[in-house]
């Protein structure tokens, strides 16, 4: 039977485990600081806890670190990995350097069920949801764990949906028995479920992402079912309604398509519904994924959009594309493994 892994667990979850276990009170905090703040694997390693107390633990849970299965490296330095999770189902993860930062892209769910036409993980079916375990061991488990300054919810799956565990693994990574990082380091992604954005603005202090791709309800639901249950209207509304900070950004997704969604009446709708929200849009080029006629505008009419966005007072920038040599589109990587089985 598969032991259960203390990697990822809480610190209220280590101390139900060290009470069970007959450990002192402060045994909690021990565990999560070799857990959180020490690189190592085992529970043998944890040399300030008895012998007697770290073979009974032992008994009942592994270290719970996995290497990933494989990985490719793009000519720009990028490089994505792939984990196997939720027994033999897989995720990517991609690390992306530059000159002053580090960036580390996570998955939250294996699959997904929102069905966006562009998105291959969505073409993969929904899998499951991955457990703060699965979702830190891809901080954690990577080479350049030591080298990452951010780290973006950007990866396979909606965040939202699997808000209970991505709100532990955020729990984890910002608490100080944790890895102590700044929230201001985290972004989380999401394609905009009204009840979860308001709960992660309730609840965690993390940037938050809300993928748009389109001001007009129509267009968005073709692109994006979710429109048809999650009006973006309503979530302008929860965004204005509340309390942002200015430790907290709020940014807005946004895949350009050519002849679709990259027209001056787009650049005015935008300007109208996110007037008076402190954003910014970030623009982005769409990947090609095998099978759909979707394209990219070239880099002349995404940079006139840009400045179109720009001259009505939103701040708009063009993610550099990365890794366009090792399958960048999320889902690809993962896709071709899983039809290997």
């Amino acid at each position: 039977m598969e032991k259960e892994k203390l990697f990822g667990k809480t610190l209220n979850e280590l101390i139900a485990v060290t009470k069970r276990h007959g450990m002192p009170g402060f045994a909690a905090k021990q565990l999560a600081d070799w857990l959180y703040k020490k690189e190592i694997h085992s529970i043998e390693e944890m040399t300030n806890l008895s012998k007697k107390m770290r073979e009974s633990l032992s008994s009942e849970y592994d270290y719970g670190l996995s290497d990933p299965v494989r990985s490719a490296e793009s000519a720009d330095g990028t490089k994505k990995y792939l984990f196997r999770v939720l027994h033999n189902k897989y995720i990517e993860t991609a690390y992306i350097p530059e000159t002053n930062r580090a960036t580390l892209c996570v998955s939250s769910q294996a699959g997904c069920k929102m069905g966006c036409v562009f998105c291959m993980t969505g073409k993969q079916g929904f899998q499951g949801n991955l457990t703060p375990n699965e979702i830190l061991n891809q901080f954690r488990s990577i080479p350049e764990f030591t080298k990452l300054t951010n780290i973006v919810f950007m990866g396979m799956g909606e965040p939202l949906d699997n808000l209970d565990e991505v709100l532990k693994s955020l729990d984890i990574l910002t608490s100080e028995w944790g890895f102590g990082w700044s929230p201001a380091r985290i972004t989380v992604s999401t394609i905009g479920l009204e009840k979860g954005i308001r709960e992660f603005l309730e609840k965690s202090r993390c940037h938050l992402a809300i993928s748009l791709h389109s001001p007009f309800a129509e267009e968005r639901q073709r692109l994006m079912p979710v429109q048809k249950s999650n009006d973006f209207k309503s979530i302008l509304e929860i965004i204005k309604s509340s309390d942002i900070n200015r430790q907290r950004r709020i940014s807005f997704e946004y895949i350009l398509f050519k002849g679709i969604n990259d027209s001056p009446a787009h650049v005015k709708e935008l300007a109208r519904i996110l007037n008076g929200i402190r954003c910014r849009i970030n623009l982005i080029r769409f990947h090609p994924v095998p099978g759909l006629n979707l394209v990219s505008p070239d880099d002349k009419e995404i940079i006139r959009f840009r400045e179109a966005l720009n001259s009505k007072g939103i701040v708009t920038t063009i993610r550099a594309s990365r890794g366009l040599d090792i399958q960048a589109a999320c889902g690809l990587l993962s896709t071709l493994e899983l039809n290997k089985s």
